[in-house]
Parts: structure tokens; C-alpha cells; sequence
């Protein structure tokens, strides 16, 4: 049976583990998981940060993400954006991730402050980008600049 839940701080150990795994697979980084650790407990300590989701399969936890807001003068809203998703590839293609997103998408639907749900994609993710437009998201006309203080190796 899937399960999607608030995360605790019990899962602060798998939250790690996937975020590590998911750097590694996607962009071949190796991130410090001292540092990751510490980031991962920073939003337990300070809900203003976010929130993650975790999804479970017969009570073992199998996938994750958080969750970030950002302010919306234009709509005088809030967008939740999804970052750090990760699902056991032994748990692949079972509706795990869609649990997480029908998730969140009702609480979006059921709250009166955020406008929306956003996440950004790697350029050569094509399997990622298609589960999202099968969700119903759509390709926005923005491009992603960054620049970045605290760099990973």
C-alpha cells in the first residue's frame, strides 16, 4: 500500500540518503553529507524554510521531496516549489512520485494563499519532463540563472 506523509526528523537519515543519490545519478556530484545534513535539519528547525514528503510502500519509506515557497507579488500568493525528488529505483514507474504530487496538489487546491506548484528539470531529463506534463504541469516560457556562493563539487 502507497502512503504519503509529512516527514519528521526520523527521516532526516533516508532524506539524506536520497538527496546524496540523486545528485550523484543526475549530475554526478558527490555532496558533503555533513553539509546536506545540516540543510536537511535546518528545514525541521524553521518551517518557514518548507516542508518535505516522504512516500512509503508497506510502511518502508521508498521516496522524498521538499518542498520551498516563494512570494508571488503578481498573484499575492505563495508557489510551492518542488526540489530534491527521489524515488528508490527499485520503486520506479509504481505511482510513487504521482502520490506525492496528488498529494501536494490538493493541499495547493485547498489552500487559499498559494497560487501554484513549480520545479525545475535538468535540460536532458526527458523521462522526468514527461511524468510532469502527464501530471498536467507545463513548460513555463523562464530559463534558470544562477549564482552560487557555496559551491558543489
Amino acid at each position: 500500500m502507497i502512503q504519503v506523509r509529512l516527514a519528521s526528523v526520523e527521516d532526516v537519515q533516508n532524506i539524506g540518503r536520497y538527496n546524496a543519490a540523486m545528485a550523484l545519478e543526475t549530475e554526478g556530484l558527490t555532496l558533503d553529507m555533513k553539509r546536506l545534513t545540516k540543510g536537511i535539519e535546518a528545514v525541521f528547525e524553521d518551517h518557514k524554510k518548507g516542508f518535505y514528503l516522504v512516500v512509503e510502500v508497506d510502511g518502508t519509506v521508498r521516496g522524498s521531496l521538499m518542498v520551498t515557497k516563494e512570494w508571488s507579488d503578481w498573484r499575492n500568493g505563495k508557489f510551492w516549489w518542488i526540489q530534491s525528488v527521489f524515488v528508490e529505483k527499485c520503486s520506479r514507474n509504481q505511482g510513487l512520485y504521482k502520490s506525492m504530487y496528488n498529494y501536494l496538489l490538493k493541499k495547493v487546491q485547498d489552500s487559499e494563499d498559494v497560487a501554484g506548484i513549480r520545479l525545475y528539470v535538468e535540460n536532458d531529463n526527458q523521462v522526468a519532463q514527461e511524468t510532469y506534463k502527464n501530471l498536467g504541469m507545463h513548460k513555463t516560457n523562464y530559463k534558470l540563472y544562477e549564482f552560487s556562493n557555496i559551491k558543489i563539487d
